[in-house]
């Protein structure tokens, strides 16, 4: 695992708690922050995802 993939993983489960905290306390700005959180993640973490495939292929046997 790389940086970016820790951090996209960190950032989705960050967004996770967010969202759900916002829906326990019916504050809709933070169930928004939480899925912005979300997607942030998961992008990063397909950044990381495709540098890591990148290595394995460029990586003398």
């Amino acid at each position: 695992m790389n940086k970016d993939q820790v951090k996209g993983t960190m950032d989705k489960a960050k967004g996770h708690v967010k969202e759900a905290a916002g829906k326990a306390v019916g504050n809709e700005r933070l169930q928004a922050e939480g899925n912005a959180d979300k997607a942030s993640g998961a992008v990063q973490k397909k950044v990381g995802d495709v540098k890591e495939a990148a290595k394995t292929l460029t990586s003398k046997p």
